[in-house]
């Protein structure tokens, strides 16, 4: 018997994407998550929101080899099958790089990595994905605080995430007949591995951070889980087309 809601979280093996898989699965949300090369950090985030009490399939997926959706799709149709549905409805586009180039160093290579994940992966990916996903579903796209405001080597990644901004309220226009809201989590510096760990593992850009945070920390994935968890639910129904930035006062 299926759960009432089922999620597609897109890097849900670690870091922000993680915690939201394990704060839907508090919530009795099945999850179908997407790792892409460590299938076993993935198997231990199947296992604990089986712990949960919920249920979850993870699928390799790179997002930004938008030629293999149509492979990712069928996948997908397989795995809802085990859940015991035939669609799903939230989905939330987690998976991402970074990059750490400015306007000197950033090369064409860099910047087409970064544009083929954060944007054109996210839009190809939920366009395969539309005839699967319920009206009335919910989309949770990621942006980051350096959409916002700008910050040295940063051009790259912070440029293409004020893009994805942008695709989530020309989303959220072209689903409203199938009443699918589509918002945007922008989370600050996060302590996780991301962009090699550094705001997680070097002390000095920590306290930086710190120090330019309202609330005088660094972000810790928990602090962004809970905001995409509740965004998908019936809680937040009337919020759409929205960008909700997730830290702590940085640089207000």
């Amino acid at each position: 018997m299926a759960s009432s809601k089922i999620a597609i979280v897109t890097g849900g093996s670690r870091g922000i994407g993680r915690d939201a898989v394990l704060c839907l699965a508090r919530r009795g949300v099945d999850t179908i998550l997407t790792y892409k090369s460590n299938r076993e950090e993935a198997d231990k985030v199947v296992a604990l929101v089986e712990q949960a009490g919920a249920r979850a399939v993870a699928l390799q997926l790179d997002t930004g080899d938008s030629g293999a959706f149509g492979g990712f799709a069928e996948a997908v149709r397989t795995a809802l099958g085990t859940l015991g549905a035939q669609r799903f409805d939230y989905l939330v586009n987690n998976a991402g790089i970074s990059s750490s180039a400015n306007l000197e160093s950033i090369t064409e290579a860099e910047m087409d990595a970064l544009y083929d994940v954060h944007f054109k992966g996210v839009l190809f990916l939920t366009q395969k994905l539309l005839p699967l996903i319920n009206d009335g579903g919910r989309i949770v796209n990621i942006s980051s605080g350096l959409a916002r405001f700008a910050m040295p080597n940063r051009i790259g990644y912070g440029s293409i995430k004020a893009a994805v901004e942008a695709l989530t309220r020309y989303m959220a226009v072209e689903l409203a007949p199938r009443r699918i809201a589509v918002n945007v989590v922008a989370p600050g510096a996060i302590a996780t591995d991301f962009s090699g760990g550094i705001v997680r593992d070097n002390p000095q850009v920590n306290k930086a951070v710190a120090d330019h945070t309202a609330l005088g920390r660094v972000g810790l994935p928990q602090d962004v889980g809970p905001v995409i968890a509740g965004l998908l639910s019936d809680e937040f129904g009337w919020v759409n087309a929205q960008r909700i930035e997730v830290a702590g006062g940085i640089h207000i």
